[in-house]
């Protein structure tokens, strides 16, 4: 309907405004002015681990799996192990997390990890921090870890193994060589704000672009590239991308963590909110939440917002928003929020920053 013609095959980059497109009726030479290279990354698998086995999974073919496996080991403890370790626990799966860190999301606050990580320990057989799987091998119908756990060699077996230790970026074959496109050291497509390339004719977006690796940020930076491409002064500047992991509970989050801050050397005060003090929480006994907010104690601006609980995706784009406009804990406090929802744990968590919300208890900030 919008005058888009879709040619599939394989692309390789002839040249800086030549693309040769590989497809069943044989091969295509398409001329351009500009381009936009969205490959994307596929899931990383480490050699020591590719045994050409397909008991030996990444992320894509979990979702692909025709039968469900009474053992199951995660490699890697991060959104994409702790996610498919979660469905594949609900499923019936007895599961078990290796994690090489001394934490699982390790991306996240450790008080908003802290409910997920105690609902796994239920669902799952077992999480094993600061732990290193060595060696994998074929025996039967079942695959042989070796791995080295609390100073100790373990040798187990398991029925499926899903290694889950990060993405890498589909930069090669692509002919990027015949351009003056650039790759960092991992391989990812160096961009300037604008998503243009070190070639004036090629823009990137999304996973191959590097960054965070989420679709929504891909769908952003695809609409800056488009924009610029169409003459209008775009770029990705201060844009606030949320993170939502897909856990039960889900957890989500969106500007500053404390962690950042800290490293940042940013002043900031901390807001929480527990969601045993929410009515539409309790309504549906699901009280292991937590709205946590990160506030300039100067300004009273917003800095960072962080939501464990069910639902938590859905909850965060309010925060999103909150930062986009540059909003105060008082603006939050002040917005009325329908009752009962979980949406008004935003507003109750800002209240408890002036010591003020109506269900749960915080001394009141002083005024100067």
């Amino acid at each position: 309907m919008r005058g888009v013609q879709v040619i599939q095959g394989r692309g390789y980059f002839e040249g800086s405004q030549s693309l040769r497109v590989e497809t069943e009726q044989g091969q295509q030479f398409i001329q351009y002015d500009q381009a936009i290279l969205a490959v994307g990354s596929v899931a990383a698998m480490p050699k020591v681990f590719d045994l050409g086995n397909p008991l030996i999974m990444t992320s894509t073919e979990a979702l692909e799996v025709e039968d469900i496996p009474e053992r199951l080991l995660v490699v890697g403890g991060g959104y994409i192990g702790m996610e498919l370790g979660t469905v594949y626990a609900a499923l019936g799966s007895k599961v078990t997390v290796v994690e090489a860190l001394d934490n699982v999301l390790a991306g996240a606050d450790p008080d908003l990890a802290r409910p997920v990580v105690a609902n796994a320990k239920k669902m799952f057989k077992e999480i094993r921090l600061k732990a290193k799987v060595v060696k994998m091998a074929t025996a039967g119908k079942q695959i042989k870890v070796e791995m080295e756990y609390n100073g100790q060699k373990v040798s187990e077996l398991y029925d499926r193994v899903l290694v889950a230790v990060g993405r890498a970026p589909n930069s090669a074959d692509l002919g990027l060589e015949n351009t003056k496109v650039e790759l960092d050291e991992k391989g990812f497509v160096k961009v300037n704000e604008r998503q243009q390339t070190n070639d004036p004719n090629i823009y990137a977006i999304g996973d191959i672009a590097g960054g965070v690796l989420l679709a929504h940020k891909a769908h952003k930076e695809a609409r800056i590239a488009v924009e610029v491409i169409n003459g209008e002064s775009s770029v990705f500047e201060h844009v606030i991308i949320p993170a939502v992991v897909f856990t039960d509970p889900e957890l989500a989050w969106c500007g500053l963590t404390e962690a950042e801050a800290k490293e940042r050397g940013v002043k900031y005060e901390v807001a929480k909110f527990p969601w045993v003090a929410s009515g539409r929480a309790m309504s549906f006994d699901r009280t292991d939440g937590l709205t946590k907010m990160l506030i300039d104690p100067e300004s009273d601006r917003v800095l960072g917002v962080g939501i464990v609980g069910a639902g938590a995706g859905e909850l965060i784009s309010e925060a999103v928003l909150a930062l986009e406009m540059g909003a105060t804990a008082e603006d939050i406090a002040l917005s009325v929020h329908p009752h009962p929802t979980l949406s008004e744990t935003l507003m109750e968590c800002a209240e408890v920053f002036y010591g003020h919300a109506t269900h749960t208890f915080t001394k009141k900030k002083a005024v100067e």
